[in-house]
């Protein structure tokens, strides 16, 4: 990017802080390798996209991918709330677990609310408050001002101040930093590709850390919510954070890049290739998905007059592949025993596989339909 400088620092008395230069201006690409990767990347976005439109039931697997982004964002925080985890209920969680489990299950919350928000509002500092209320609700961060910008001082890693190894902007700025952030989002006069704005305004947004806790995961939350509100997708079926997690010391070293050698260039490119990456497996899990429904179907075809009450048990576990009896009772609207039955049934169909190994409050999984996400 022609002439990029990330920002310079300024004294705060005892330390310094980082103050970025905005990013509202005018963009020039000349890298070659970055225009082909935008070029693959689109290509990619726009293969996956077009599940959204030929496959009828999408929205029943839009959940498990939500899920999964949960559990990978707050992986990146430290959280070891795993997929299977994060599907059971808070009374199937060890006590020892909760806490994170909570964080997981506000960040599923937040997404989905967000998500419905776009319905109302535009992708703006309102809609990011919004979220960030949900996201620290009744967890660890709850005293840390959720749904408002701080008004102190943050810094990342070290014990203290004196030995961050990142000290964001003064929170006197952070208001003007948030403006700047939502006018370029919106301004049409300056063009630039969707992708390669999306990828500056999460860097930048991390830059300025405006909250005091919970930053990285809205930030990678607001990605989907930008693509979602531009329309570079119609579905939220994109979600980066798996990408981050795996190469989690790439993700922080080249955000440090920007700042302390004004490199934008490969941050930019490391983004695409996440998006490329992260595509390419969300079409392959879908394709996978498709097979999946139709082994399905088939198995479920060998149960005769209980095929159709199986079904509607198979709908529901593609939106949430756990359940319990009690559960498949208000599915079906069966009998007890009826219900029993028809589980026994789809356990020897190994569809269901039972987890907790007790007699009474048994829980089963869709085996299957989890490990594509793993």
């Amino acid at each position: 990017m022609k002439g990029f400088k990330s920002g310079h620092y300024i004294s705060q008395g005892s330390y310094k802080s980082f103050q970025p230069n905005n990013i509202d201006q005018q963009w020039v690409i000349e890298n070659m390798e970055l225009l082909e990767l935008l070029s693959q990347a689109d290509r990619q976005i726009g293969r996956l996209d077009m599940y959204s439109e030929y496959i009828p039931n999408i929205d029943l697997f839009i959940s498990m991918h939500v899920t999964k982004e949960a559990t990978q964002s707050n992986k990146i925080e430290g959280t070891k709330t795993n997929i299977e985890e994060a599907l059971l209920n808070k009374e199937d969680i060890k006590k020892e677990k909760r806490d994170d489990w909570e964080e997981v299950q506000n960040y599923m919350v937040a997404l989905n609310s967000a998500i419905k928000e776009l319905n109302d509002l535009p992708f703006s500092s309102r809609l990011i408050k919004s979220a960030h209320k949900t996201l620290l609700q009744g967890v660890r961060g709850k005293h840390k001002l959720p749904g408002e910008f701080r008004i102190s001082q943050n810094w990342i890693g070290g014990a203290s101040i004196k030995d961050a190894t990142f000290i964001p902007p003064n929170h006197s700025s952070i208001n003007e930093y948030m403006s700047d952030l939502e006018k370029f989002a919106h301004n049409e006069n300056h063009f630039l590709p969707e992708l390669i704005k999306i990828a500056l305004i999460h860097y930048q947004f991390e830059t300025i850390h405006p909250f005091l806790d919970g930053n990285g995961r809205v930030g990678r939350l607001m990605i989907t919510l930008y693509l979602v509100e531009k329309g570079i997708l119609q579905k939220p079926i994109l979600y980066l954070s798996d990408f981050f997690e795996k190469n989690r010391s790439l993700y922080y070293e080249n955000l440090t890049l920007v700042r302390t050698k004004d490199d934008i260039t490969q941050w930019l490119k490391f983004f695409l290739v996440g998006v490329i990456e992260t595509a390419k497996n969300s079409i392959e899990t879908f394709d996978k998905i498709l097979k999946l429904e139709k082994d399905i179907e088939t198995k479920i075809q060998s149960l005769g007059s209980r095929a159709n009450n199986a079904k509607l048990i198979i709908d529901y576990l593609f939106q949430k592949p756990v359940i319990d009896a009690q559960q498949a009772k208000i599915i079906t609207q069966l009998s007890m025993p009826s219900v029993y039955t028809l589980i026994d049934q789809l356990e020897s169909l190994k569809i269901l596989k039972e987890i907790t190994g007790s007699k009474r409050g048994k829980i089963y999984t869709f085996n299957d339909y989890i490990d594509l996400f793993k």
